[in-house]
């Protein structure tokens, strides 16, 4: 399916392409991470649109363990207090 000559897929990359240049944006570290695991689900997404598996894995399994990171130090990971 097509858009204006742009499939799916492309939007899909492109707006997770668009997040995580969003999450550079934000001073709050907190809301930045949440932006970027947006942005990384999404290009998980994408990678799995992709017309084979072997051309999507590399995004995937780069984008899961970006996601992963921080998701651990943004609710798993407790702050000191000083």
């Amino acid at each position: 399916m097509e858009l204006f000559g742009i499939t799916v897929t492309e939007y899909v990359g492109y707006l997770a392409s668009i997040m995580v240049l969003l999450s550079f944006t934000m001073k709050d570290v907190k809301k930045l991470r949440i932006v970027n695991m947006i942005g990384c689900l999404l290009f998980v997404a994408y990678g799995f649109l992709m017309p084979t598996i072997r051309i999507g894995l590399p995004i995937i399994i780069t984008n899961i363990a970006i996601f992963c990171v921080n998701f651990y130090f943004s609710f798993i990971k407790k702050t000191p207090v000083n």
